[in-house]
């Protein structure tokens, strides 16, 4: 009885190592996996933030332009960018997971793949919040939990002592610019919009119906934020100083035109969240101006 009740055991524990995993990406899909993912392709920079993230960086045979982070990513095998992909190049690189960004990488590309029957696995945050939860369903793919798991929970500590910190404060109005020529933001549905509010920020333009919508300078004036932000490097070299032309402008008035690494604050990966405590700091130095 004993030894047919170990043989069970055993069978059971087979069975179960071979059970397929599971998960609902970010377009609210199932992917499912017979076994973890050992040779992995990500198709957009962030994708490759997340998979070294959930531990699995090793696994990546194959990355778009501009993986270039963390500084293993650069020695990986480029198939082309977001839009543009090598697609035999791709398959020659025999993948079992795509990984790629829901909002960047345009459905013909990822459609013969699909019908190939390369798994793929859809990322695009839309709140912070979602950043570790992509970390942590990485990870269940590729097998890597005990190293995602932790990582998760890391950066879900830092969101919550950010909201911690900047709940209750002065909400400071913001024009998050993400270019100038032609002069363009990011509605309120953006993960950048969602960092300006955990840092007790209103974006003025939250409530525009494009995702990116183009505005007017006139538009800008009319709404006259407190603080404009840029993602850049250099407020110079970043077309901040055009707003130091209108005098009547509040964030021109007090200074409060500011940058913030592009790559901290356009990669929806885990360093956004080093550009989220960089953002809150700047909106309270423009607090700190108030007479």
């Amino acid at each position: 009885m004993m030894k047919r009740r170990c043989v069970a055991l055993l069978l059971l524990a087979a069975a179960s190592s071979r059970a397929a995993i599971s998960v609902q990406d970010g377009s609210g899909a199932t992917v499912t996996l017979a076994q973890p993912a050992q040779r992995v392709v990500t198709l957009a920079p962030h994708a490759t933030e997340l998979v070294y993230a959930a531990g699995a960086g090793e696994r990546i045979v194959g990355a778009s332009d501009y993986s270039d982070y963390p500084p293993a990513a650069k020695a990986i095998p480029r198939i082309g960018s977001s839009h543009q992909v090598d697609t035999e190049r791709l398959l020659a690189l025999r993948p079992d997971l795509l990984v790629v960004w829901q909002g960047g990488n345009a459905d013909r590309l990822l459609e013969p793949l699909r019908r190939l029957g390369v798994p793929v696995y859809q990322s695009e945050p839309k709140r912070l919040d979602d950043i570790p939860d992509e970390v942590e369903r990485i990870g269940k793919l590729t097998g890597t939990e005990a190293r995602a798991q932790p990582a998760a929970a890391a950066l879900r500590a830092r969101l919550g002592a950010l909201a911690e910190r900047y709940r209750g404060k002065p909400q400071v109005s913001v024009f998050y610019q993400v270019w100038d020529q032609p002069l363009y933001t990011l509605n309120g549905r953006q993960i950048v919009s969602d960092a300006i509010r955990l840092c007790g920020g209103v974006n003025v333009f939250d409530n525009l119906a494009a995702l990116a919508p183009t505005v007017s300078v006139e538009a800008v004036l009319q709404k006259n934020p407190e603080v404009i932000v840029r993602g850049g490097e250099d407020a110079k070299a970043s077309g901040l100083t055009m707003w130091k032309r209108y005098p009547v402008l509040l964030a021109a008035q007090r200074d409060n035109l500011y940058t913030v690494s592009s790559e901290l604050m356009t990669r929806a990966g885990p360093r956004m969240v080093d550009g989220a405590e960089a953002l809150c700091g700047l909106l309270e130095q423009a607090r700190g101006k108030r007479r």
